[in-house]
């Protein structure tokens, strides 16, 4: 299962530019390359998933941010060159939000997500008496 999909990126970037940056041969075609996009979409899910350690994969429901952040990841990938700028500034975001994901600052709304914390962590307080005292340390204070 892949966060997104050729029609996801046509849709969001339009044929001419896919065509601009999967038509590798010697002669071009003027035609997308289906096998570059599928192999950028393997990469970027790969990618993903290992962001997504706090959750259990594979998920159940693709959140809208996954794919979101699938577009952008593979089409910065299909670039062999500097992508613009727009592209560049987008990819950025997107590994920030995968970050945030990865610490728990965004958490993604799917069944079957975080594993059970192992309780350690946390203030400690006991209310038994202290074994040092005024009244016990007379003659040393």
């Amino acid at each position: 299962m892949t966060y997104a999909t050729l029609q996801h990126l046509t849709d969001r970037y339009g044929e001419d530019l896919l065509v601009q940056v999967t038509d590798r041969g010697a002669t071009a075609t003027g035609a997308i390359d289906a096998d570059v996009i599928d192999r950028a979409l393997v990469d970027t899910d790969e990618m993903i998933n290992g962001y997504l350690g706090r959750y259990r994969l594979p998920l159940t429901d693709t959140p809208g941010l996954l794919v979101d952040i699938a577009q952008v990841i593979a089409i910065w990938k299909l670039h062999r060159y500097a992508p613009d700028p727009k592209i560049e500034a987008d990819y950025k975001d997107a590994l920030r939000a995968l970050r945030d994901i990865s610490t728990g600052a965004i958490t993604l709304s799917v069944a079957g997500v975080e594993p059970a914390g192992t309780g350690g962590s946390g203030a400690r307080i006991t209310d038994r008496e202290r074994p040092l005292t005024a009244d016990n340390l007379k003659g040393y204070i």
